[in-house]
């Protein structure tokens, strides 16, 4: 997958799960992700989101780093977390970065002693992330990147405050929203957490 300066390690675990050509949104956003500005990434539906949310997080992490998580994707239900974090292992193949996936269906505690052991990206539910960070399961403050996948079907089922509330337990950090429709709401949110965010819209 040609993009500048990508890490040559992601490159081939990409080429090897058949990510040879960067699609629009992988080329447009790439520069963008890497440079720590925030973003709300507007893309249709099955257009490569989630490959893009992964591939950028791995490009940024880089490598396994301390005990305490860095970057925090948060997606719509469990089904979700374990597509992210089969794609997630198979991208991270010769990046070695510790990933781990929580929903509401696991068993809270073992969630809470595995990310304990040391991790470097978590992905999961908002519901499940905010019970382990009410209950000082999980710390906000070390998170570099804060990513939200499919924010526009998560704000439709009312979850903007739980949204709202990681996010400013997150102190410096990435925040980044791709979604299939940029509504109102998605605006309203991306207004009240991020910093100066760049918005992509890509067409149909």
């Amino acid at each position: 997958m040609q993009l500048k300066k990508i890490n040559p390690n992601l490159q081939k675990a990409l080429v090897e799960n058949d990510f040879v050509e960067a699609n629009e949104l992988q080329q447009e956003t790439f520069s963008t992700i890497k440079s720590g500005i925030d973003a709300v990434v507007q893309s249709p539906k099955n257009s490569g989101k989630t490959t893009t949310i992964l591939l950028n997080v791995i490009q940024k992490m880089e490598k396994p780093v301390g005990e305490s998580t860095r970057a925090l994707i948060l997606v719509q239900d469990k089904e979700k977390v374990l597509e992210a974090v089969e794609m997630f292992k198979k991208l991270n193949h010769y990046t070695n970065l510790r990933v781990f996936g929580v929903h509401e269906k696991g068993d809270i505690d073992y969630d809470k002693n595995q990310i304990s052991v040391g991790m470097d990206v978590l992905i999961g539910t908002p519901i499940r992330i905010n019970e382990m960070f009410s209950s000082a399961g999980f710390n906000m403050n070390t998170i570099k990147m804060f990513v939200v996948d499919d924010v526009d079907e998560m704000l439709r089922k009312r979850e903007d405050a739980i949204i709202l509330r990681l996010s400013m337990s997150a102190e410096k950090t990435q925040r980044l929203f791709f979604c299939s429709e940029i509504t109102e709401r998605v605006e309203v949110l991306a207004d009240k957490i991020m910093i100066e965010p760049l918005f992509f819209e890509m067409e149909d």
